[in-house]
Order: structure tokens, then sequence, then C-alpha cells
């Protein structure tokens, strides 16, 4: 990653694709049914401009494309940790309406900034799962207060980093972030695999029934991943889920109990739990928000690659990370988890090439506007857990493989490779066995013993600063 990232075009990109040339020639004709579907009025021009002017109903269906690729994702960490806290239906269901709200009201703040926060891109954010595994640690032994109270004072650590940025970038080089990655989809593999067995503490947890239903929500996933073609591939976790419903109601595993006395419209409950400030949640947290900036990094380089043709500028990725942080304290005075920028739907404007400001705004609206419908929740909060794991957890396999590639991409030279051997294996191996860190400060041992992401991270970019250059691990002649 460039030290420097404030120059308005990539010289790169005058080396255009195949793909970027067949782009070009849609541009010159926009009638084209494959490029202007699903509505035939609105020019391609106009969609691959970010700030051209759309009606808002016939840009609608494009914004409904982007939530429908992230619904699932931006729900699932508060369903996770929600049934790791043994929350009631009801605060599960509050909690699910105010991260739809939080997810909307981030996705706007991106689009249009205010002052110094957001990035003024088309970005769409939602509920972060690099906070997911950490969240289930203090939960299971402070209480989600604790949480609550590390999201709020990490959230104003985020901002701080986000308006620094450029003084601390270039100690987060793109090995350390491929590690991070890394690290998360390995720290959340347990918990995909407590929710394919039925949930952490079931009384029927590994039953045949939990493991079929996960089973069946997996493979339902895999088949549309690998049968749907186009941009219809990003909704194969949702396919997944609707599946996985469908079997969980023929095996009478649905608790119908949540939609009794439903009200059509209610409003997002403002600090739904009371925050509580412990030092060693908050330092975990502050933590994991350095980690989440290092990902929006990442993220909103990728975003003006492959939906802009250049790389930001310093004032785009300044706004990104602040408007994150921001965005986050919010969230966290609705009583639920960080956000951040969503790579489901970078991916979706690499292959739509979608950018424009008014369409996903309108996708904004819509994540808000189903806060205040409390059906959306009921259904969500019924859904088995058996059949929320089958999905997540290839979901958390893309993770590793994700952080791998980034790992490949940043280079195996001898110094990256120590470097990502060293802090993998003391993250992910020391995690493991708790008690190596039975003799360090109760302080410490509540920051890391159980946070691989946190150890990780930290190794790396000591190992990152200490290591000699890559001169020093070639072999020479004496």
């Amino acid at each position: 990653m460039n030290s420097k990232l404030d120059h308005p075009v990539n010289p790169e990109t005058t080396k255009q694709s195949h793909t970027e040339k067949s782009n070009q020639r849609q541009l010159q004709n926009p009638t084209d049914s494959s490029v202007t579907s699903p509505s035939q009025t609105v020019s391609v021009q106009a969609l691959t401009s970010m700030d051209a002017h759309i009606p808002f109903w016939k840009g609608l269906p494009f914004g409904l494309q982007h939530v429908l690729a992230m619904f699932v994702a931006n729900l699932a960490p508060i369903f996770l940790v929600a049934a790791a806290a043994k929350m009631t239906p009801e605060q599960s269901a509050a909690l699910i309406q105010n991260g739809l709200l939080v997810a909307g009201l981030g996705t706007c703040l991106q689009l249009y900034p205010l002052w110094k926060f957001g990035a003024r891109l088309p970005m769409v954010t939602g509920i972060s799962f690099t906070y997911v595994a950490a969240a289930v640690t203090i939960v299971s032994h402070q209480g989600y207060g604790t949480v609550i109270g590390a999201v709020i004072a990490g959230g104003l650590v985020e901002l701080i980093l986000g308006l620094t940025v450029n003084y601390w970038r270039r100690f987060v080089p793109p090995i350390v972030s491929a590690i991070v990655v890394t690290s998360i989809g390995f720290s959340l593999l347990s918990v995909g695999a407590q929710s394919f067995g039925g949930g952490a503490g079931a009384p029927d947890f590994g039953s045949w029934q939990n493991l079929l239903l996960a089973t069946i929500s997996l493979v339902a996933c895999l088949a549309f991943q690998l049968l749907a073609k186009g941009t219809a591939k990003q909704l194969s976790v949702l396919f997944g889920l609707v599946v996985g419903y469908l079997s969980a109601l023929v095996l009478h595993m649905v608790d119908f109990s949540n939609f009794q006395s439903l009200d059509i419209v209610s409003m997002p409950h403002l600090m739904p739990f009371k925050p509580e400030f412990d030092a060693g949640a908050i330092i975990s947290f502050a933590l994991l928000y350095v980690v989440s900036s290092v990902e929006v990094i990442g993220d909103t380089t990728a975003l003006c690659k492959v939906g802009l043709n250049r790389s930001p500028s310093d004032k785009e990725m300044r706004g990104a990370i602040s408007g994150d942080g921001a965005i986050s304290i919010i969230s966290g005075v609705f009583g639920c988890l960080p956000l951040t920028s969503f790579a489901q739907n970078i991916g979706l404007v690499a292959m739509t090439k979608v950018v424009n400001r008014k369409v996903i705004f309108s996708g904004g609206l819509i994540l808000v506007l189903a806060s205040f419908i409390p059906c959306i929740a009921a259904v969500f909060n019924s859904l088995p857990q058996a059949v929320l794991g089958g999905c997540t957890i290839m979901m958390f396999g893309n993770i590793i493989l994700s952080g791998f590639q980034m790992i490949a991409e940043a280079g195996f030279s001898q110094r990256n490779i120590t470097i990502a051997a060293l802090s993998l294996t003391i993250g992910i191996g020391f995690t493991q066995v708790h008690d190596i860190f039975a003799t360090f400060p109760v302080l410490f041992q509540s920051i890391f013993a159980s946070n691989c992401i946190a150890v990780a991270f930290v190794v790396a970019v000591i190992a990152n600063v200490v290591l000699p250059s890559e001169d020093h691990f070639l072999i020479t002649r004496s």
C-alpha cells in the first residue's frame, strides 16, 4: 500500500483491461439491455457517475440490490452476540431494529459527509464481524453493558485514527493488514461452529435436527453460488437463509412467539442497555478499532480502484475512517456493535460499476425505513441458530481465504513469511491455551488471552518494525 494516495488518477489505469474496454463499449451503447437492466430508462453514464442526476424511483432497484447484498451480514453479528448474551426475544428484536437504523445512517454519512466525517464515496456500511469474537467473550464474563461501553469509547479511538491517518498509515503495510484479516476469519470459526450445532448453551446442541438444518442451509448457499449468474451471486447467503428457514418450518423448529402482538410500526430504541466502562474491554476494543481502521484503508482503496479507476485521496481516506468511528459511537448509543464498510458491496460495485451516490443513498434510506418495521426483526429473530450457522460458516471461511489472497498480494518475501508465520502462530496458538497468560496482569489477560486478532496484530506490528530489511534474509556468500 502506497504511503501517498492523493493522486487523482492511478497511472496503472492507463492500461485498460478487457473488462474496461467492454465497459466503454457499453457506455457508447446505453440501450443495451444487459447494461440498463432492471430499468431501461436509466443510462449507464448516469449509473457509473457519482453525481449524475437519477430520479429516486428509477434508481431504487439498484439501491435495493445493495441492501440485499449486505442485509444478512449486517444483522448476523447482532444475532450471534445476542444469543451469547442470552437476551430475551424482545431485546434481540430491538437490537436488530437498531442495527438496520445505524447501518442506514452510516451509509448516508459516507455518501454525504458531515464536516470531516464521511468519505463522499459509494460505500455501504454495516455491523462488523471484526468485533464478534471479542464481544462474545466479554458478554460471557461481564455482560452486554460492558460491550456497549467499549463500543462507545473505542469509537472515539477510531474517530481520532481517521483524522490522523496520514501519520500512522506507514506503520501498517499490506502484510500486517493481511494478517489481521486472516486472524479475524480464524477467530470466527468457533462462533460459526457453535451456531452450526444450534447455538452455544442450547439444550439440543449437536442434535441431528440442528446438524441437518445447518447442512441444508450450507448446501443451499453453495448451490446458489455455483448456479447463479452475475450480481445474483451476491445473494447466495440470503437464498440459503430462505431455504433453511423453510426447512425449519417443516421440522417445526421455528419459534412464532415473537410474532405475538407485533405493532405495524415501531420506533427504534435509544439506549436499550446501560453502558458500563471497563478498562480491559475498552483497550481490547480499541485494538480492534485499529484493526478495523486498517481494513477501511484496504476497502477504500479497493472501492476506488474497481469503481472509479483511481486511488483514494487523503481526504477520502480520512473521511472513511473517521466516519466509521462517528457512526460506531452512534451505534453504541443504540446498543449495537461497531460498523464498517462492507466488502460485499465493494464486490457488487466491481461487478456492476454502479457508483452513483443518489442510487446507493436510496439503499441507505431503505435500511432506515426498515428499522421502523418490527416484523422484519421478528422474522430474523425467529431464525434457528443452526440456519445462521450453516450460512455464516461459509462466509467466515471466505474471510480466511481473503486474508490468504492479501498475503499473496503483499508478496512471499522471506521477511513477509516470517512476520506472517510468527504473528499467526502466536496469535492463534497462544489464545487457544489461555493458561499461558496466567502470570500476566488481569488487565493484560482480559485484552489478549482470548483475542487472537489483537495478539496477531500487535505481534505483526512489532515484527514489522523490528525485523531488518529483506536483504538480511537473503542467503549471501560470506
